[in-house]
């Protein structure tokens, strides 16, 4: 019997205790786990226990029973018991959890609060991605931090993807972004860190818009593209063509395309990070190819020098895209009040076998392929004359030649001659008007221009100005008739010798002071 009640009396609490007491534990939790706030107490003796109750303080500083806080179902949950427990869980922690907690109990005798508090601090995960921003192949740490003791098992996460690694070399494909979790309590994890990866710019292309058939006089846009960190830039893209630098800029357009626009293209990219030693990344070429209907149509002949009976071919050339599939010949035509083209052949080839006189004419190549057509420029065919008649031709071309050089020479030969004779032949003479002798002193050489017009049947005379007439004589012919005019030239030639003595010249019939007057008479019959 004695036994059975000192077993009771081990079961009733605080029988064995002698004082009041309530011992706390701060804790440390991290924001979304679940944390147990460790308490134990103890009243005295003969007490029992009659209710138990935590309370959080509140910004005011006055205790609000956590029965009263705006909380989910089960958020506080007491863990104690009736022998000295009175530990608190709190589930999914919040950061409104913060604070200052307080236990009380009730005994049959009395009630009791302790002073002190039990403190629970919130915390939560950080993820440091260091650098966060990298060039590839670059090292990167990640790193994950609280204000909690670290837990012993952290696992990271890249968009919800597994990261097995907290140090690697960067790629372009690591770029994202990083948070940090503890293993088993996933849901439990730091906000995402992002990664910057910085790399050359890759998979660059070169796009043509219409991407079909390119017909001359379209708008054509080419635009490139590609992959980069940082994105490249309007200003570092280049366009280029056939290898020389076209544009700058993204895209590149042109309103009116033409045929001087085809070749091979490509464009370049920069963003100032390099790759494999060269920061200026190129697309793969494109051929641009511009399509149009047949121009600069043109004809050929061959011989350039055409004879009668000979063979004659006319070729017919253009530039075309796609080539020219139809050439056709015409021949104008023209006859009294019409002017036609008649069709003469087809092919790029137009072969006349034997000329004739009938082939010659203005002939025209008409070029069509898939787009249209275009024509050439008129060409004469003409026959030049035979070889005989070409020949004599040129026989009698070189005989007038020569026949007017020989008649320019004679020219110029009796010309010499004239000036000769006048030179050789001049006297020193100063002949009045009126035939008398000058009676100055400085003796004057005269020379005559005698110009004698004559009547288409003149009678006979004897030259009335031969040195040996008298001035009487000269008179007297010259009024015999009206139909005789005598016009005299003066040209006065000073002596080289200015001291000589000076004489006087006279006409008197038969006398002659050492006098030489040469004379040149022009006859025009009426």
């Amino acid at each position: 019997m004695g036994r059975w009640i000192l077993i009771i009396l081990g079961l009733i609490p605080g029988v064995w205790s002698g004082s009041w007491d309530v011992t706390y534990q701060n804790q440390c939790a991290l924001k979304g786990t679940s944390v147990n706030l460790k308490c134990k107490y103890d009243y005295p003796y003969g007490h029992f226990l009659t209710w138990t109750g935590w309370s959080k303080v509140s910004d005011g500083g006055s205790l609000i029973p956590l029965t009263d806080l705006p909380s989910p179902p089960n958020h506080f949950t007491y863990t104690g018991n009736n022998r000295g427990d009175c530990s608190l869980r709190v589930n999914n922690v919040q950061s409104s959890d913060q604070g200052a907690y307080y236990f009380r109990f009730s005994t049959t005798l009395g009630s009791w609060r302790r002073n002190k508090h039990a403190l629970l601090s919130v915390k939560e995960l950080t993820t440091v991605v260091q650098p966060y921003t990298a060039r590839e192949g670059d090292t990167v740490v990640l790193t994950c931090r609280s204000g909690c003791p670290e837990p012993t098992h952290i696992v990271w996460f890249k968009e919800r993807q597994r990261v097995w690694s907290s140090v690697f070399q960067a790629r372009r494909e690591d770029a994202g972004s990083y948070y940090c979790a503890i293993l088993g309590q996933e849901t439990v994890r730091s906000a995402s860190v992002a990664l910057s990866v910085h790399y050359a710019p890759t998979d660059v292309k070169l796009s043509v818009s219409p991407s079909g058939d390119i017909v001359r006089g379209s708008m054509v846009t080419l635009t490139c593209s590609s992959e980069a960190n940082p994105p490249v830039a309007q200003s570092g893209y280049h366009l280029y063509k056939d290898g020389e630098y076209v544009s700058s800029g993204q895209s590149h357009v042109t309103l009116d395309i033409q045929p001087r626009h085809r070749g091979q293209y490509h464009c370049q990219a920069w963003n100032n990070i390099s790759w494999r030693g060269s920061d200026r990344i190129n697309s793969s070429e494109i051929n641009l190819d511009v399509q149009y209907y047949p121009m600069n149509v043109s004809v050929s002949v061959n011989p350039e020098h055409i004879v009668e009976g000979g063979r004659v071919n006319l070729t017919c050339s253009s530039e075309a895209n796609p080539a020219a599939d139809s050439y056709t010949w015409y021949k104008r035509t023209e006859t009294i009040g019409s002017n036609t083209l008649i069709h003469v052949g087809s092919g790029q080839v137009l072969s006349l076998p034997s000329m004739e006189s009938s082939h010659g004419g203005l002939y025209v190549c008409n070029v069509r392929n898939s787009l249209g057509e275009g024509n050439s420029t008129e060409v004469v065919l003409a026959m030049e004359a035979s070889q005989h008649g070409t020949q004599s031709l040129s026989v009698l071309a070189g005989i007038g030649l020569f026949l007017v050089v020989m008649l320019i020479a004679a020219l110029l030969l009796f010309r010499m001659k004239q000036k000769y004779e006048a030179d050789t032949n001049q006297t020193k003479l100063d002949v009045r008007p009126n035939g008398r002798a000058s009676s100055s002193e400085e003796p004057q050489d005269a020379v005559y221009s005698n110009i004698h017009i004559l009547p288409s049947s003149p009678p006979p005379i004897s030259n009335p100005y031969s040195p040996s007439a008298s001035h009487r004589d000269l008179q007297k012919n010259t009024s015999r008739s009206s139909e005789v005019e005598i016009i005299y030239s003066t040209v006065t030639i000073k002596p080289s010798n200015r001291n000589a003595p000076h004489h006087k010249k006279s006409w008197s019939k038969g006398k002659e002071d050492d006098i030489s007057v040469i004379y040149s008479s022009v006859v025009k019959s009426s």
